[in-house]
């Protein structure tokens, strides 16, 4: 257990409604899958992040790539993760780069749990090869995983929570996380 959690959790739940809990991490470590079964569980609404952009934005992730750039993206990113984060009760799918801007980190610290889903490099490029709605992929996913994750490899350590998704089943992975927030 990270950062006296059980404090942390505690807080957040004396408010009316419950926290939200939002899922961090590389891409290919299950945020998008997990997310479904946590808001399932708790009867949350689900936020996957990326559909939200796309929908804001009323194009593909990778048309935004395309068209204006990372740091166009990075922008639209921040925008919805403000309005996002402003209600509780959600289960929050991120985007790996969310991370990338401190104010981001923050923002999430203070509006629920936050966990940091990690898994070793392998499991990543499997997961991931062969998905061609991953823009920052273009070029060879082999060592574009391994060089976003050594430029992103302190970027989650912020979180509350951390698990590693490597040799586990999405539900196994959701099992942990609800016994932390339920903590």
């Amino acid at each position: 257990m990270k950062k006296s959690l059980a404090k942390g959790v505690s807080a957040l739940l004396q408010e009316d409604t419950g926290p939200n809990l939002i899922l961090v991490g590389m891409m290919g470590t299950g945020k998008s899958t997990v997310s479904r079964i946590l808001a399932q569980e708790l009867g949350y609404h689900l936020i996957d992040m990326d559909e939200e952009i796309e929908r804001l934005e009323g194009r593909s992730i990778a048309d935004i790539f395309t068209q204006h750039g990372e740091e166009y993206f990075r922008e639209a990113e921040a925008a919805a993760l403000r309005s996002i984060c402003s209600a509780k009760g959600q289960v929050i799918s991120t985007g790996g780069g969310s991370v990338l801007r401190s104010v981001n980190c923050d923002l999430m610290l203070s509006s629920g749990l936050v966990v940091a889903l990690t898994a070793v490099p392998e499991v990543i490029i499997e997961r991931v090869s062969g998905n061609p709605d991953r823009p920052l992929l273009a070029g060879g996913v082999e060592d574009r995983v391994r060089r976003i994750m050594e430029e992103r490899r302190d970027a989650y350590k912020f979180a509350h929570v951390e698990v590693d998704t490597s040799h586990l089943s999405a539900a196994e992975v959701a099992s942990m996380i609800l016994a932390h927030y339920r903590v």
